[in-house]
């Protein structure tokens, strides 16, 4: 076994002084690029996701919190209602207040003009409601018709520089990270320096095949639009009669359609959503061609609104009096998941969901139907089978 001194280097004798390289750069620190404008990581597995203007479709959406880029999702309606066409406006002005390029196809520029007014952030909106109906809660109701609530002597008490109901945030960040959702008013017209970008793709009859020519155009539309730019695709009313030919509606234009069109979204390049809608009423769930539209869209939502008659919306209740009655069943038949990749989760599939279109948003919820009213003689008669006699408590 050998040994040696411990100030004697190993390789002695050579010249350990740096070599003046030009064309060695010094490391600097990288900085990551800025967080695009509504756009954020899924909670689930990261994937880029954005909003589809509605925060309860965003929850549904396989845990995403929104859809994910690249996703396709089909909208299917019952009836003559346009409940869709309503997530539709708000898909696209969330897509015009993030300053994203929208694509609407079919559809003349004054579809644009009627997207529903902006109220704010869907957060704030939504802290707005809670505090209101914590308010209402507090306060007896003999004293509600006396005044607002925090007016008067109870209002003197908040400190000084606000006022009761108004807590200063003491966390800078939050003010100034930019809203992923925002909520938005149908009675009123939105108003953006972006909706002048909206790109329209009218149906006019060309030399070639309809579905082709818009296919084209997009795709010409996309590539013109500066590189990392999220897009959003609205196709409402998609093979409606009323706006598209004939034969249109036939599978060998419809699906190549489609292919090409998820072809154009799984670019790596590219950062595409788009939301379709499709009246079953004219081309039912049974036909072939709709089970093929429904394999080639990566979610599927049905919307299945109830008669409009008032004995059906009073049978239809609500958890409590405060609240609206739902407007119509909604079916999850698919949802974004990619079993290949991982992440996602498809629990939402097979339950019973309800939604509301208010003035101010589009919700979801669970359903679940009111107590059933029997016969009152058999409730008074097994109330007082249940309920022991006088005689029986006098000791």
């Amino acid at each position: 076994m050998s040994f040696r001194k411990r100030n004697i280097g190993v390789s002695s004798g050579v010249d350990r002084t740096p070599v003046q390289n030009s064309s060695i750069q010094p490391r600097t620190a990288t900085q990551s690029p800025p967080p695009t404008p509504g756009v954020r990581p899924s909670p689930d597995d990261g994937r880029p996701t954005t909003s589809t203007g509605s925060p309860s479709l965003d929850n549904l959406l396989a845990g995403h919190g929104g859809l994910a880029i690249g996703k396709l999702l089909l909208l299917e309606e019952n009836g003559t209602t346009d409940f869709a066409g309503a997530l539709l406006r708000y898909y696209a002005a969330e897509g015009v207040v993030q300053d994203q390029k929208v694509h609407v196809i079919g559809m003349p520029e004054q579809w644009g003009r009627s997207l529903p007014g902006l109220i704010g952030p869907a957060e704030k909106a939504d802290e707005e409601s809670d505090r209101r109906k914590s308010e209402r809660m507090k306060i007896a109701w003999r004293y509600e018709r006396l005044g607002e609530f925090g007016a008067g002597v109870a209002g003197a008490r908040a400190p000084a520089g606000g006022t009761g109901d108004q807590v200063p945030s003491t966390d800078s960040s939050q003010a100034t990270q930019p809203a992923f959702c925002h909520a938005f008013d149908l009675t009123k017209r939105l108003t953006h320096p972006s909706i002048g970008n909206m790109t329209y793709i009218p149906i006019r009859p060309s030399n070639e095949p309809l579905l082709v020519s818009i296919q084209k155009k997009l795709e010409a539309a996309i590539a013109s639009s500066p590189p990392n730019t999220v897009h959003r695709i609205v196709i409402p009313s998609f093979l409606n009669p009323t706006l598209y030919p004939p034969e249109v509606s036939q599978p060998e234009n419809v699906l190549p359609f489609l292919h090409s069109l998820r072809a154009l979204m799984s670019q790596p390049a590219s950062r595409i959503t788009a939301m379709v809608t499709l009246p079953l009423s004219l081309f039912p769930r049974s036909s072939g061609l709709v089970r093929w539209m429904e394999i080639l869209s990566d979610g599927v939502i049905e919307l299945c609104p109830f008669p409009h008659s008032a004995d059906a919306l009073s049978t239809s209740g609500a958890a409590t009096s405060h609240e609206e009655p739902p407007q119509g069943m909604l079916k999850t038949h698919r949802l974004p998941v990619l079993h290949e990749r991982g992440g996602g989760s498809d629990q939402n599939i097979g339950q019973d969901w309800a939604f509301t279109l208010s003035r101010r948003k589009f919700e979801i919820k669970p359903f679940s139907l009111p107590p059933a009213e029997g016969d009152q003689e058999a409730q008074d008669n097994a109330r007082s089978d249940k309920m022991p006699k006088k005689a029986d408590l006098e000791f």
